[in-house]
């Protein structure tokens, strides 16, 4: 549970920030800037939680092979 909650909310704020960064790329600070973001926010963050709740176990792992390569090239 504690990895779905976890998931769920950085998915959010990483969704949240990434769709106003690139609505504002692609559009810049017009008019309907805010219901376009809110529009891509809502298309970004199912994706991003699926994509973050599938790839975690993957990328932990590779976490802890890249963290204990270079620890040991600093022995």
């Amino acid at each position: 549970m504690t990895k779905f909650i976890f998931t769920l909310l950085f998915s959010c704020c990483l969704s949240f920030i990434m769709s106003a960064w690139v609505t504002y790329i692609n559009i810049g600070l017009t008019s309907d800037f805010i219901a376009r973001w809110m529009q891509a926010f809502i298309n970004a963050w199912p994706a991003a939680f699926s994509t973050a709740y599938l790839l975690s176990n993957c990328v932990m792992k590779l976490t802890h092979l890249l963290i204990n390569h270079f620890a040991k090239g600093k022995h």
